[in-house]
């Protein structure tokens, strides 16, 4: 008797074993189909960087391209314009911080807000700090840089919020130049 006692006992653990085993295959692969369906479609990743061709941008002039939804304003600026902003370093500032993504957080420096180490190039969201508005660029406003001409804020050469209601610079997003290309994202 005792002999058939542990068959079925090693027949019941088995059972309970090989339940135990599907069921947590079962789970693993519905909790699979649930957190991956919450993965961004393809369209969506598609979106989350750009590559904008920049060689043909001359110095003292201006791209504006879209970058999920927003403009962004890419400026290659003249040595005039890199000095007015680096001579406005030490200025009082309303907004004393870089508002750079490739950075971190800083100082509000030209060389902190330009994206390269000479200071041609300045990469921005083309959006107000102040309620979402459009600036107008090439030199509008009393700094020489861009002008919100809904409620008067200015920013300097190198976006910098110098006079108005706008309460930060504009925003540097994440950028990087990859040969005549720049990708932003």
């Amino acid at each position: 008797m005792a002999h058939t006692d542990e068959h079925e006992g090693t027949r019941r653990d088995f059972l309970y074993y090989a339940t135990a085993g599907t069921g947590a295959v079962v789970t693993g692969v519905a909790g699979w189909a649930l957190v991956n369906q919450m993965n961004p479609s393809a369209d969506v990743r598609a979106l989350s960087s750009i590559r904008v061709d920049i060689s043909g941008v001359e110095p003292g002039t201006q791209l504006t391209v879209l970058f999920q939804g927003k403009p962004v304003f890419i400026r290659r600026r003249t040595e005039a314009e890199i000095a007015a902003a680096r001579a406005d370093d030490d200025a009082a500032l309303q907004d004393p911080i870089a508002r750079n993504e490739n950075v971190g957080e800083a100082p509000a420096t030209d060389a902190n807000r330009a994206l390269d180490e000479d200071g041609e190039w300045l990469v921005m969201l083309g959006v107000c700090t102040h309620l979402g508005c459009v600036p107008l660029g090439d030199g509008a406003g009393d700094f020489g840089g861009w002008f919100c001409p809904c409620h008067g804020s200015h920013y300097d050469t190198a976006g910098r919020i110098r006079k108005g209601p706008a309460n930060q610079n504009l925003l540097v997003p994440t950028a990087a130049f990859d040969g005549d290309d720049l990708v932003l994202g």
